[in-house]
């Protein structure tokens, strides 16, 4: 019999998977009201189903587990199991026994989301059949298909940690930066983990602008500046703009691109390494890239009004997102005005309020954290305001032309659900008539 630790999304795929192909499953989760709960009872998923606190009997007649990404290897049921020595495996490799077509594979501490959607479009766009799944949003399980031809999966450090046999095609690892240390014993850790990808790809991809990864021996490379003979593709830059080759053959500009910055060209780069080792057309994956308007609340375009663009960076929650949007913006817009705030992470933000002296008209601050960063922030005019309607009009009665940009460098719960809700918050008054 076959155990499912965890109740959110990643446990009713599997347990949906396992129902409709008459697998033997117990289901468990130490929370007593688990999200996923209702759902599967409506489905009738819980025939043997446990809540609450762990018990050792829940490993009885259990051959193999399949465990939530969310559960970290310190819970007392994973170290039973262990010891037990019963295979504890993630959905991602369940998910490889399963599949036929073949699978690219994306992980890395940012990036990871925009270059699993920008391939995945890009192979969409050259007519293949091609799905998108995995940590971006659609549980792996739930995205098997006969009729598919390539999966592209983003995978995060703790589907990793769980993966024990995997088959890749290909795969990156798109870089590396601290996160995660409160799952992590330390950051080597944490850098292992990600690193683990290499060890189930069949051709490898390396960002050699990425100083942990590119010492790992890969098939295809490619880099911004730091171009070595080995490079498929890769950007120089001169003035504001990057240009983008195949090798010595000029492919594009980054003013041909809708996403801006030069994270965002370092994403299409790594996209099309992995889209040519998948096969699919170089012509057809550049007119996807000038197309592609990136994912909602990373540093998305929302509308051009009255001479000025607006962009949500909601998904920005510390410091080193919005110094990467401000200097994305700087290349493109003279004029900015940046609105910021929430609650702030236990980390050092003088390097953001540095750069917001150097490149930011006027700051509009939200959240907890108002207060005590407008203390901080000096060389530009910085007001506080009690909301996002107050926040937007603000902003439009300053600006003139350039840009407006929602990147919080904070966490959202002091005012919203998540970041999510923050950033369609945020649109909905751009939009409005003040």
């Amino acid at each position: 019999m076959k155990l499912i630790l965890g109740m959110g999304l990643t446990g009713l795929s599997v347990a949906r998977f396992f129902s409709s192909n008459n697998i033997a499953y117990r289901i468990a989760d130490s929370r007593l009201s688990p999200p996923m709960q209702d759902i599967c009872k409506k489905e009738n998923l819980l025939s043997d189903c446990h809540l609450g606190e762990w018990k050792e009997s829940l490993l009885d007649d259990i051959t193999e587990i399949v465990i939530s990404p969310g559960i970290a290897e310190t819970e007392s049921i994973v170290g039973w199991a262990r010891l037990q020595k019963i295979p504890v495996i993630s959905d991602i490799e369940l998910f490889g026994r399963y599949t036929k077509a073949p699978i690219v594979g994306i992980t890395g501490s940012n990036g990871k989301s925009t270059v699993t959607q920008l391939l995945g479009e890009m192979a969409i766009g050259s007519g293949k059949n091609a799905v998108i799944c995995g940590n971006i949003g659609k549980p792996v399980m739930e995205s098997l298909s006969d009729e598919a031809e390539l999966y592209v999966v983003e995978l995060s450090s703790y589907q990793l940690d769980y993966t024990n046999n995997l088959n890749l095609l290909t795969g990156v690892v798109t870089n590396i930066t601290p996160d995660h240390l409160d799952r992590y014993p330390d950051y080597d850790i944490y850098i292992a983990s990600k690193l683990n990808l290499y060890k189930y790809c069949q051709y490898s991809v390396v960002n050699l602008n990425e100083s942990l990864v590119k010492s790992i021996k890969g098939d295809s490379y490619y880099a911004i500046e730091e171009v070595t003979q080995s490079c498929e593709f890769s950007a120089k830059k001169v003035g504001g703009v990057y240009t983008l080759y195949q090798g010595e053959d000029i492919l594009m500009t980054s003013d041909d691109l809708i996403v801006v910055g030069r994270h965002n060209v370092e994403n299409v780069l790594a996209a099309l390494t992995l889209g040519q080792q998948a096969g699919i057309s170089v012509q057809e994956m550049i007119q996807v890239a000038k197309s592609f308007t990136g994912l909602p609340h990373r540093l998305e375009w929302v509308t051009n009004l009255s001479g000025v663009d607006y962009y949500n960076d909601s998904k920005s929650t510390n410091a080193i997102s919005t110094i990467t949007a401000i200097e994305a913006l700087s290349d493109r817009y003279k004029s900015i005005i940046l609105i910021a705030g929430g609650i702030a992470k236990k980390e050092d933000y003088s390097k953001l309020f540095q750069l917001i002296s150097e490149k930011i008209d006027a700051v509009i601050l939200i959240g907890e954290s108002g207060t005590l960063f407008s203390q901080q922030i000096n060389g530009c005019p910085v007001s506080i305001v009690e909301s996002m309607k107050q926040a937007v009009i603000s902003s439009k009665a300053i600006a003139k032309e350039g840009a407006i940009l929602l990147s919080p460098g904070c966490a959202s719960f002091d005012m919203f659900v998540d970041f999510n809700e923050r950033g369609e918050v945020f649109k909905r008054h751009v939009f409005e008539e003040n």
